[in-house]
This record gives structure tokens, C-alpha cells and sequence, in this order.
């Protein structure tokens, strides 16, 4: 079938009111009920049961909640690829007023990775219908954990994706309109990590300074040295952050604390540009702590939160998933999209396998304000809000 008859096919098949229908229900379904990282029981549930209705042969349990399932194509031997979804949601307390909203007290899907799952589970029934129509083997990566807790590196421990020549994977962008797709070859999202500090001094009454090794001090004049690593360390060329994000300390008006904790995340669009904020983090923290006489512990978390590195699209499936989508949406509706300091554990299956990430845009100009992922009003779906009159339609 040539490209571009089998694209029309394709769009036609999904648009189809039955199978957009039953597309939609699934997001629907997975949106009441979001799970967190490493407890998408429910989700991996219902994944499974989609699959089993489909008759698509998987692996369950991968990485505790995951699963992995594949399609052979009839057609014999031929190449061995994957596409991902993640099914993890966020601690957010959802405040969008609709039917679906969340029925979990402080969890949401605010992410799109409930639609990310709809998606993929839409594309099992595609393949699976076609079966006679490709050669080689899909692998469709429902994967859990992305929200911090590096799931994409304990799937890819497991083994299921060794035989995987090429990886594909997208997230919803609310930066872009509904029909429009982005990315770009080369470094795409950021490599990030964590890091918590504590300062120790000796903490005594506010009017006796002297008698009191003052930690707050010592962490102020780290947080100030801090963004030093940026301005004057990194070449102005080449994209990194390092932001300080809270800091605890005392509770009195009257005392100096003991101690000071303070933490925050640190970015960039190269694995050598992360380990030289993780190194020089490390020593300006301690080094300020010891010229206030304290002393300092950071902490990298480096098993239980482990540093994603940078999302780097391979450019020859770069080229390739660009050239499908623009055969399926026409070469306007594919943007080159800027490089962008967030963070995806994606980038751990690029390490391994030559993969592609893009973007899919879901805004839409009609619904109003659009709000961005990561946020209680974000919307993907348009459904009509509980203070609208029947008369406005129920999506959009």
C-alpha cells in the first residue's frame, strides 16, 4: 500500500466515531483513577485486559507495574521496534470541575500520561488489525514510573527490549495546537538531577551570635555561589540550570538553628555538562559551609532518584518519524521545536537504542486559557464543566 493511501487509512480508522469512541473511554477511565510511580496497578490492569480483548500477546509484570506487549507482523522477519507510553500520574489535586475528574484525593493525571496510554493501547488495535499488511515485530512499551522514579531504566534492566532496533515515543504539549506535532534531531530535553545539603553549625540564642556557629549564613552565601556555576562556568552557548528550591531552617525568632537543609534540581542538554554541576554542586556547598565553620553533607540520591540524562533524538529516526508524520499532516504541521530544560527518562532507552521523541500539540484556541502540563488546570480533553450550561458542546 503506498504511504500515502496508508496514512489516509489510518487517520481514517481512527477518526472513525466507534474507534475514537472507545479511545476516548479508555482515557477517560484511566483519568479517575491516577496512580503514582511503581503503583499503576489499576492502569497495568486495565492495559491487560484491552490487550487480552485485542488478542496481543505481552509481558507482565515488567518493572513491578509495567508491561510489554508485541505484535508480529504476518508478513515474516523484518525489523524489531518499540513504541512507549508511560501510565504514571502526579501528586497534584485535580481542579478542573468535569465528569471525569480525578477520584483520587490528590493525585491527577496532570502530565497527559493517561492519554499517552490511550494512545498507545489505540495503536495496538491498529496494528493488530493489520497484522497482514507489515513485516517484523512492535513492541508496545506501557511503561510505569517516568514522574522521577526512572522507570524507563529498570524496564530496560529487565531485558524485554534487547532485540529492539529503534524506540519512539511522544508526550502531549500544550505549546501546540491540536493537529500539529515538534521536535528536533540532536539534544532535545534536558539531562536533570536532584541534590539535597545540610549544613551543620551550632545553634545558640539570636543575642549571642558569637557564641553560635550560624548555618543560615553559611547556606545563604552557598545559594548565592550557586549561581555562579551557570554564569560563569558554563559556556553561554551551552544550556544549564541550577536552581535552589527550598530551604528549612529554625522555627524561632530568637535562635540560630542547629542545622539548615536545602535542595533543589540541576539541568543540562549534555551527560558531561550533568556531572560537572553534580561535582562543582557538591563543592561549592561544602566549601561555603566550611568557611562559616560548618560542615556539609549533599546528597545526590543517586539510587532512589536516579539523574535522567538528556532526551537525544538519533537523526535517522528523527528523519524517518518526521517524514511519516508530515506524510500524515502535511510538512506545515510539523514543527522544529526549541530545545527545552524538562526532563523525560526517555532519554535512558536513547542511550541504548536509537529512538525518536516528538511532541503532540493539544491545545485548542476555543477552550480559553490553556494551561500547562504539571498543573491542577491543565486540560486535554475538552468535556463539558459541571458550571456550563447543557447548550455547550460536550468537547471540543
Amino acid at each position: 500500500m503506498a504511504a500515502a493511501a496508508l496514512a489516509r487509512e489510518l487517520l481514517g480508522a481512527a477518526r472513525a466515531p466507534e474507534f475514537a469512541g472507545w479511545l476516548r473511554g479508555v482515557r477517560r477511565r484511566i483519568h479517575q483513577h491516577p496512580e503514582l510511580a511503581f503503583q499503576e496497578h489499576r492502569t497495568s490492569a486495565l492495559v491487560r485486559a484491552e490487550l487480552d480483548a485485542l488478542g496481543v500477546a505481552y509481558a507482565w509484570p515488567v518493572a513491578q507495574t509495567g508491561v510489554v506487549a508485541t505484535i508480529a507482523g504476518a508478513g515474516g522477519a523484518g525489523p524489531v521496534f518499540a513504541l512507549r507510553a508511560d501510565m504514571d500520574a502526579v501528586p497534584i489535586q485535580e481542579m478542573v470541575e468535569w465528569e471525569f475528574k480525578s477520584k483520587e484525593d490528590g493525585k491527577m493525571h496532570a502530565c497527559g500520561h493517561d492519554a499517552h496510554v490511550a494512545m498507545l493501547l489505540g495503536a495496538a488495535k491498529l496494528l493488530q488489525s493489520r497484522r497482514d499488511d507489515f513485516k517484523g515485530t512492535v513492541k508496545l512499551v506501557f511503561q510505569p514510573a517516568e514522574e522521577g522514579h526512572a522507570g524507563a531504566y529498570h524496564v530496560l534492566k529487565e531485558g524485554v527490549l534487547d532485540d529492539v532496533q529503534a524506540i519512539f515515543g511522544l508526550h502531549v504539549d500544550t505549546a501546540l495546537p491540536v493537529g500539529v506535532v515538534g521536535s528536533r534531531p540532536g539534544p532535545f530535553l534536558a539531562g536533570s538531577g536532584r541534590f539535597t545539603a545540610t549544613i551543620t553549625g551550632k545553634g545558640g540564642h539570636a543575642a549571642g551570635p558569637q557564641l553560635t556557629v550560624d548555618p543560615i549564613v553559611a547556606a545563604s552565601s552557598a545559594v548565592l555561589s550557586l549561581q555562579q556555576l551557570v554564569a560563569r562556568e558554563t559556556n553561554p552557548l551551552q544550556a544549564a540550570v541550577v536552581s535552589v528550591t527550598f530551604i528549612k531552617g529554625g522555627e524561632a525568632f530568637n535562635a540560630i538553628p542547629e542545622s539548615v537543609t536545602m535542595g533543589g534540581t540541576f539541568r543540562s542538554m549534555t551527560t558531561e555538562g550533568l556531572s560537572y554541576l553534580m561535582k562543582r554542586i557538591r563543592e561549592v556547598i561544602e566549601g561555603q559551609a566550611a568557611v562559616s565553620r560548618c560542615t556539609a553533607t549533599v546528597d545526590f540520591m543517586e539510587e532512589k532518584l536516579r539523574p535522567y540524562p538528556s532526551t537525544v533524538n538519533d537523526e535517522a529516526m528523527y528523519a524517518h518519524a518526521k517524514a511519516v508524520a508530515e506524510g500524515m499532516l502535511g510538512e506545515a504541521n510539523v514543527k522544529l521545536c526549541p530545545q527545552f530544560m524538562a526532563a523525560e527518562d526517555f532519554g535512558f532507552y536513547g542511550q541504548k537504542i536509537p529512538a525518536a521523541f516528538f511532541d503532540v500539540g493539544v491545545s485548542n484556541d476555543e477552550t480559553g486559557k490553556i494551561h500547562h502540563v504539571h498543573s491542577p488546570h491543565v486540560v486535554i480533553e475538552r468535556a463539558r464543566s459541571r458550571s456550563e450550561p447543557p447548550s455547550t458542546p460536550p468537547w471540543r
